[in-house]
């Protein structure tokens, strides 16, 4: 019987980079949004939007208020944060 042959370990896929960050002017004040690529995206995340879950390989966006810090930041699902202020409260 051969020896079994060592496989050399594979070297890993660079992440997906995430979009530039942009501001956003929007009547509740200006907003830093960013766009996460589906090949980026590796945790689920709950919308604020819809409450729904933002499964991991879902694109979508990162946004937080301009003139907080990012420890503020929020995952929305795209359509939910472009919709956000049309949403009616319950």
């Amino acid at each position: 019987m051969s020896p079994r042959k060592t496989r050399r370990a594979r070297p890993e896929a660079p992440a997906a980079p995430l979009g530039p960050e942009r501001i956003e002017e929007w009547p509740d004040g200006d907003w830093i949004v960013r766009q996460v690529p589906g090949t980026a995206a590796a945790k689920a995340y709950r919308c604020p939007g819809c409450d729904q879950e933002i499964y991991p390989g879902t694109a979508h966006v990162v946004v937080w208020p301009a003139h907080a810090g990012v420890t503020s930041r929020r995952h929305w699902h795209t359509a939910c944060w472009q919709r956000r202020l049309r949403r009616h409260p319950g």
